[in-house]
């Protein structure tokens, strides 16, 4: 897995189409979804953010339950879509029965639209998006108070005297950070207005070229980059990562046609996420 920084976060992880899929950030305590599980990386969060159930994005589920049990940490917190919720725990309760051990740890079923908390003042917002299976997007979101502007004036004692008063002195002001959306065919963009504006926007590219048609990607629940061109005006992000390539595509294929098909206006924001 490799570490990268993008727009001031950092996340350690790859993206493979049909192979694996898994972004921790470590100082927020939290990743999108866990490919198979394997990486030491996964010990130093606690809170996974399950996109859909195929495997090259959540098989790792049960070793990440284990390898925490064995080393004596706080059972991990899995949120996922709720259809995955029961066969998931069957699964689990039957690794359990084979190493005879009992697991810590918590499913959460998760509902679009709903706030979920994450580390201190950051939390993450569910949105649908569209897959073969039951599938969610993530918005990891940044809760940060600001003092009231009739407020901004005042010297510090009348601040004090009017908090000590009771008055609500602060606005609570809500950043859209990251989005990530797993699996999703192109109509994700049209699913939450928050996504667009998210400071950084990761989402599937899985197809480039006439490898696979528009159509083969829309058969399987994936997005071909000739469908992400026409509204790159509509994004309003910050930076743009690319991932869950095709591993039709080699790297230097990946850049080299991201280079020729990405208009020049969108090419310092257009990033791809490409493993080695």
């Amino acid at each position: 897995m490799e570490t990268y920084e993008i727009a001031g976060f950092r996340l350690i992880g790859r993206s493979v189409a049909g192979h694996g899929t898994s972004l921790i950030f470590p100082e927020l305590d939290f990743s999108f979804d866990v490919a198979q599980g394997s990486s030491k990386y996964f010990m130093s969060v606690n809170n996974f953010l399950i996109t859909h159930g195929h495997m090259d994005h959540a098989a790792g589920i049960p070793f990440i339950i284990s390898q925490k049990s064995l080393n004596h940490m706080t059972g991990p917190v899995f949120y996922m879509p709720e259809s995955l919720v029961t066969p998931m725990t069957e699964i689990t309760k039957l690794w359990m029965k084979i190493e005879e051990h009992e697991y810590p740890f918590k499913f959460v079923g998760v509902r679009e639209d709903q706030d979920y908390p994450l580390k201190g003042e950051y939390f993450f917002r569910v949105f649908p998006t569209v897959h073969r299976v039951q599938s969610y997007g993530y918005t990891v979101f940044r809760r940060v108070r600001k003092l009231k502007a009739a407020y901004r004036e005042l010297g510090r004692d009348a601040i004090v005297a009017l908090r000590e008063k009771g008055e609500a002195i602060h606005d609570f002001i809500e950043e859209p950070l990251i989005s990530f959306t797993g699996d999703t065919q192109i109509e994700f963009i049209r699913s939450r207005p928050w996504v667009l504006k998210s400071k950084v926007l990761f989402f599937e590219t899985t197809y480039l070229n006439e490898k696979k048609s528009v159509s083969e990607a829309r058969k399987w629940g994936h997005i071909h980059l000739d469908e992400v061109i026409p509204h790159l005006d509509e994004f309003k992000n910050e930076k743009i990562v690319l991932i869950h390539f095709s591993r039709r595509h080699s790297r230097e294929e990946i850049r080299e046609i991201l280079r020729r098909k990405i208009p020049p206006a969108h090419q310092e924001r257009v990033i791809p996420l490409i493993p080695g």
